[in-house]
C-alpha cells in the first residue's frame, strides 16, 4: 500500500484529490504575496521580491536614469527569484502531480525563509543597505520557491504572485468581450486578495519592517498546514475505499 504523500517518481498521483486543497492556500499565498511585496516597495528601497514584472520594468527605467530608481535591489531579486524557481523545479522535477509531501517542503521552507528576513529586520530595527539587500534577496528566493510550486499545483488563474494575466482573462472571456464561461470567483478573489495584502502590508510598515514579514509567515505556515491536512485526508479515504472495494 503507498504511503500518504508519496512521492513517486514520473508518475500521477492516484488519488483524487479536493480542489480545495490547493486553492484556498493558494489564494492565501497570493495573500501573503501583496504583503511581501508592499514591505519590499515601501520598506526596501522600492523593490518587489514577488512580482517580477514590476522588477523588470523598475530596472529598465532606472537603467534610463530616471528618477533615481535602484538598479541592485531589483537586478539582485530577479536573480533571487530566478534561482529560487530553479530550486523549486528541480526538487519537484520527479514529485508526481498534485500536492505532495515535497509541495509541503517547499512551502515550509518558503515559511522558514520569510521568519528568518524578518528576525533580521527586527534585529536591524532600521537595516543598512547591505542588511536591505540581504533581506531582499531572502525574499525573492523564497517568492520564487513558492511560484514554481505554485506553478506546478497548476491552480488555474491563481499563480500566487501576479494577477496580470487573470486580470486578462478577467476582461476577456466576461460577457462584454468572448462571453465565454470563466472561474470569475477565483478570478476576482485572486485580484482583490493581492490589493489587501499590499493594502495590510503597508499598513503593517507602519508598526514595523518586520511585523509584516511574521504576518505573512503566519499565514504561509497555515496555508501549508491545511494543504497538506486536506490532502492526507483525501489521500487516507481513497486508501480506505480501494481496501473497502476489495
Amino acid at each position: 500500500m503507498s504511503t500518504p504523500l508519496a512521492d513517486p517518481p514520473q508518475t500521477r498521483n492516484p488519488y483524487a484529490l479536493s480542489r480545495l486543497a490547493h486553492l484556498a492556500p493558494m489564494l492565501a499565498l497570493t495573500f501573503t504575496t501583496g504583503i511581501v511585496d508592499a514591505v519590499g516597495y515601501l520598506g526596501l528601497d522600492r523593490v518587489f521580491t514577488g512580482n517580477m514584472t514590476g522588477n523588470v520594468v523598475i530596472l529598465g527605467m532606472a537603467l534610463a536614469g530616471a528618477d533615481k530608481l535602484p538598479v541592485v535591489g531589483p537586478s539582485l531579486a530577479l536573480a533571487a527569484f530566478m534561482v529560487g524557481a530553479i530550486v523549486s523545479g528541480r526538487v519537484l522535477r520527479t514529485a508526481g502531480t498534485g500536492w505532495t509531501r515535497r509541495t509541503t517542503t517547499m512551502f515550509a521552507v518558503v515559511a522558514a525563509l520569510v521568519v528568518l528576513t524578518g528576525v533580521l529586520a527586527a534585529v536591524a530595527g532600521r537595516p543598512a543597505e547591505p542588511v536591505a539587500l540581504t533581506i531582499t534577496g531572502g525574499l525573492a528566493f523564497a517568492m520564487g520557491l513558492q511560484a514554481a510550486a505554485a506553478r506546478h499545483l497548476s491552480v488555474a488563474d491563481v499563480t500566487t504572485v501576479v494577477v496580470t494575466s487573470t486580470i486578462t482573462g478577467l476582461a476577456a472571456d466576461s460577457w462584454l468581450g468572448l462571453r465565454t464561461g470563466q472561474r470569475w470567483p477565483r478570478r476576482v478573489l485572486a485580484v482583490v486578495l493581492i490589493a489587501a495584502g499590499a493594502f495590510t502590508g503597508a499598513l503593517l510598515l507602519r508598526v514595523h519592517l518586520s511585523a509584516g514579514l511574521f504576518a505573512a509567515a503566519v499565514l504561509i505556515i497555515a496555508a501549508t498546514t491545511f494543504g497538506h491536512a486536506v490532502t492526507a485526508r483525501d489521500v487516507r479515504r481513497s486508501t480506505e475505499a480501494e481496501g473497502c472495494g476489495r
